[in-house]
């Protein structure tokens, strides 16, 4: 696991130093993102080991009146592999009879 956290089911009001300040109970918080008004964000740790200990104690938790889902965050998709509009490479769309 690398110590790069997705966290969500976020409120959309909450403050990147609000996430700082609940995961520095488990370590070092080397960064945090906000999506803004998107209910998420990632939070990356000093350590695995840190990332692993905020993970297990926060997921499920509640956090402002929100039940918080924690993991691992996982790499971006490349555009290729995103494709375009939701239909993926195959286009779609279209009816099929």
């Amino acid at each position: 696991m690398g110590s790069r956290l997705y966290v969500g089911n976020l409120t959309y009001s909450v403050t990147n130093e609000q996430l700082k300040e609940l995961f520095s109970t488990y370590g070092e918080v080397s960064q945090v993102n906000i999506i803004e008004g998107k209910g998420f964000g990632f939070v990356e740790m000093s350590t695995t080991d840190e990332a692993n200990k905020a993970k297990e104690a926060l997921n499920g938790t509640d956090f402002l009146g929100r039940t918080l889902r924690v993991d691992e965050a996982k790499p971006p998709k490349s555009r290729d592999e995103r494709g375009c509009c939701g239909y993926g490479r195959s286009g779609g769309g279209g009816r099929r009879f």
